[in-house]
């Protein structure tokens, strides 16, 4: 996983666009981030084929042209589903078979391919991949926001696994003062 979204913020800023949150999660979850919401506007890398392109480039994944934001697209949605109901799979199993992974042996040991033969599928089948083996290692630590204004999702790392937010200051803090503020609000 890449640290940096360089090319994505260099595309962002150029096009006065704010910075990406989220950037640091695997794959299969940043796949979901390539949407966002900042000051109630609604962000989308896969809208413009600059912006897929850097982030494609960010994250190491294959390219093609024309840029592949279809295939992008519907595994975004896939995940998605998986996401807010586990047991909505189907079409996450339909993309999946896109492309299977082929083993091997070298001096190291086991290697895997992937083997994906139409090219525009192919960053695509990683992303889902990356998630499949996300969902199979930690399936309770994937998720959304709490806040139903966010549309952003992480991997939960903490060490109790409770965490609710995307950012506790982002999303957090704000519906917490929200809340409270309701509460005194209906209090006579």
């Amino acid at each position: 996983m890449l640290g940096a979204d360089d090319a994505v913020t260099g595309a962002l800023l150029a096009r006065g666009w704010p910075g990406r949150p989220l950037a640091d999660q695997p794959l299969g979850i940043d796949l979901l981030n390539t949407r966002w919401i900042t000051a109630g506007v609604a962000y989308d890398l896969f809208d413009h084929d600059d912006l897929t392109g850097a982030w494609l480039t960010d994250r190491e994944l294959p390219t093609a042209r024309p840029v592949p934001r279809q295939p992008l697209r519907e595994a975004r949605a896939a995940v998605a589903a998986v996401i807010a109901d586990p047991a909505d799979h189907a079409a996450l199993n339909a993309l999946l078979d896109h492309g299977r992974v082929r083993l091997a042996v070298d001096a190291r040991g086991r290697v895997e391919h992937d083997d994906v033969a139409d090219p525009r599928w192919r960053a695509a089948w990683a992303c889902l991949r990356d998630f499949a083996a996300l969902r199979e290692a930690t399936p309770d630590r994937l998720r959304k926001c709490a806040n139903p204004e966010c549309v952003l999702h992480f991997q939960d790392v903490s060490r109790t696994g409770r965490r609710l937010w995307c950012s506790m200051t982002a999303c957090g803090n704000r519906l917490k003062a929200r809340r409270h503020h309701d509460r005194a609000r209906a209090t006579p």
